[in-house]
């Protein structure tokens, strides 16, 4: 039977969403728990490999059971497993061709910065920027993000395509907590965060903005700034 999870996770307590040797991570806490109730090795695809300190709110996650268990069984078998920094929202049984990652239609970050007094309590879960942000300039590079883009210089690591396409950001403040969010089909390492790192570098006046614009023109590499992982989530994933 094949399955899709919607879980949430604590990103701070974990070295990323993809399992790594030894070290702890939401894909090996999910595997060692659902080999436990399956009683036979599981191995589950996540719909995006979420880096080191960087939290979720509606991760899915894909995977294959041969045991018969009820949907609400296992989400409460589950939670008893993974919790306290994993907790799975949502268990759905799927068509076997539906894959975490491979289907996914769209995704939607959010990246929090504190704007008001900094607050230790927030440290591992906002960015707290210790510059005055000028948020319409931050409105105006997000503006040329829009679209179909080569984003070769805001990916890490080497990739055949870095081509993608974000269809809205939209910012909103809340107790002064700046939340941006981006949806788009693809998201690719370190993405998100250099996007908002540039808006920062613009917004305090570090880097032009015509520095953005080259760096989503120009096949040379050219390099920004990344935004620290704490502020970044991921908040839906769309099939």
């Amino acid at each position: 039977m094949n399955y899709l999870l919607t879980i949430a996770y604590d990103g701070s307590k974990f070295f990323g969403f993809q399992r790594l040797n030894e070290e702890m991570s939401v894909q090996k806490i999910l595997e060692e728990a659902l080999t436990k109730i399956n009683k036979k090795e599981v191995l589950v695809k996540g719909a995006g490999r979420t880096d080191r300190g960087v939290h979720a709110y509606g991760q899915r996650v894909s995977f294959k059971l041969d045991v018969a268990i009820s949907d609400d069984g296992l989400k409460e078998a589950l939670n008893s497993l993974v919790k306290p920094y994993i907790y799975v929202k949502e268990v759905l049984k799927v068509d076997e061709d539906v894959h975490a990652r491979f289907s996914v239609k769209k995704k939607t970050y959010l990246y929090k910065i504190n704007l008001g007094e900094y607050n230790p309590l927030y440290t591992d879960y906002v960015y707290q920027s210790s510059y005055n942000l000028d948020i319409d300039k931050m409105k105006e590079v997000a503006k040329l993000y829009l679209g179909v883009h080569d984003f070769h210089n805001f990916v890490a690591g080497e990739r055949d395509d870095s081509k993608a396409i974000i269809y809205d950001i939209d910012f909103k403040i809340d107790n002064d907590i700046l939340i941006i969010s981006f949806e788009g089909k693809s998201f690719y390492r370190y993405m998100v965060r250099n996007l908002v790192g540039m808006m920062i570098e613009v917004s305090r006046g570090k880097d032009k903005i015509d520095k953005v614009k080259e760096m989503l023109s120009s096949s040379e590499e050219i390099r920004g700034y990344t935004a620290p992982a704490c502020g970044l989530y991921l908040e839906k994933i769309e099939y």
